[in-house]
């Protein structure tokens, strides 16, 4: 009996482990779409009306692509240009989270 709770009390821990590895990836993807996509586009192309208006350089753009993490982090709480701040609306975890979604797109 020992050794069977301590294998469904080891699977569980390892559920646990998997399942917010899995939520940490989809959270900054989910903040991504709800703050960032309507401008930067759903694959970072800046290919969407309101980004085409404003001008909004693409993932690939070579301006975009020598941006630090640290850097992107950055402008994204403190806007920049047309961008608007998002330090008040998002925490330092979910800002960091969408940047790491938005450089898969410059890999």
């Amino acid at each position: 009996m020992d050794n069977r709770f301590r294998s469904l009390w080891v699977l569980a821990v390892f559920a646990l482990v998997i399942c917010a590895a899995c939520f940490a990836q989809s959270t900054g993807e989910a903040i991504y779409k709800q703050k960032c996509q309507n401008c930067h586009g759903s694959d970072g192309m800046a290919n969407s009306g309101i980004g085409k208006v404003m001008r909004v350089k693409p993932a690939l753009d070579p301006e975009v692509r020598k941006l630090t993490e640290l850097q992107m982090i950055q402008r994204t709480a403190e806007g920049e240009g047309k961008m608007q701040p998002y330090k008040n609306d998002l925490t330092a975890a979910e800002i960091k989270a969408s940047v790491d979604y938005f450089r898969t797109f410059i890999k």
